[in-house]
C-alpha cells in the first residue's frame, strides 16, 4: 500500500518519515484563496477556520488524485492532503511571511492560547476501481510561555523558520522552546494529527502498520 503526499511540506514529509512512512511528494495546483472564496460565495457567508482547513485539505487530495495514475499509472494506495491554520481570540493566522507581521504575532501571542486547526483527507486510489474519500478536521490549543521576551521573539524570526509555518511558530524545532503546553495530539501542531490519519484509513480498511516502508524489518 504506498502513500502520496499532497504537499511539498516539510514539516509533513518529516512527520510521515518519522513514522515509519516514506510517501512520494506531489505539489497540489490549488489555488487556495480561490478555492475558499469560492465556496463563501456559495454558502454566502464567511468560512469558520475547521471549514477551511477541510475545504482546502480535501481539495489538495482530490487535485493530486485525480492526476497520480498519469504520473504514476501503476499507483495503489492513498493521497493525503492537508492544511492548517492557527486561531486566537477569533482571529485567524495563516503564514505571516513578513518579519514584522510575526514580531507582532508572537507579541500577542506570548502568555495565551490559541487553536491549530487541521483538515485531513485520505483518498484511496486503484486503478481498476472509483476513489474512496474519508475526512477529518484535528485540533490542538497551543499555550506560549508568558515570559518569552522581545529579544528571543526578534532572533527568532531573524531565523526565518516562523515566517512560512501557520500561526508563526512550530513545536518541533526552535520554536518548541517557547511553547509551555499542548493539549490534543501534538503532531496536529506539526502540520498533520497522525493519530487522525491512522483512523481515517482504518475506515478505507487499511491498518496503519500495513503503510510503513521505513521501518526496519516492515515489509
Amino acid at each position: 500500500m504506498r502513500v502520496c503526499l499532497a504537499s511539498t511540506s516539510p514539516a509533513r514529509l518529516a512527520l510521515l518519515r518519522q513514522s515509519g512512512i516514506e510517501p512520494i511528494c506531489v505539489s497540489p495546483d490549488v489555488d487556495e484563496d480561490a478555492v475558499a472564496a469560492a465556496e463563501a460565495e456559495r454558502l454566502g457567508r464567511p468560512l469558520a477556520p475547521e471549514e477551511v482547513v477541510l475545504l482546502l485539505g480535501r481539495a489538495k487530495a482530490a487535485e493530486v488524485a485525480g492526476r497520480i495514475h498519469e504520473l504514476d499509472p501503476g499507483f495503489a494506495g492513498i493521497v493525503i492532503g492537508g492544511d492548517s491554520m492557527f486561531e486566537i481570540d477569533g482571529a485567524v493566522h495563516g503564514k505571516p511571511h513578513e518579519p514584522e507581521r510575526a514580531i507582532a504575532r508572537w507579541h500577542a501571542m506570548r502568555g495565551r492560547t490559541g487553536v491549530l486547526h487541521s483538515g485531513h483527507s485520505v483518498i484511496l486510489v486503484r486503478p481498476d476501481a472509483p476513489a474512496e474519500e474519508v475526512h477529518a478536521v484535528a485540533e490542538a490549543a497551543v499555550t506560549f510561555a508568558a515570559d518569552v521576551d522581545d529579544a528571543e521573539i526578534e532572533a527568532y524570526v531573524a531565523t526565518g523558520e516562523p515566517l512560512l509555518v501557520a500561526g508563526a511558530f512550530t513545536v518541533d524545532s526552535l520554536g518548541g522552546a517557547f511553547i509551555e503546553r499542548v493539549e490534543g495530539d501534538p503532531s496536529t501542531v506539526v502540520g498533520m494529527s497522525l493519530s487522525t490519519l491512522r483512523r481515517l484509513a482504518g475506515r478505507l480498511g487499511i491498518r496503519w502498520t500495513d503503510l510503513w516502508n521505513a521501518v526496519p524489518g516492515a515489509s
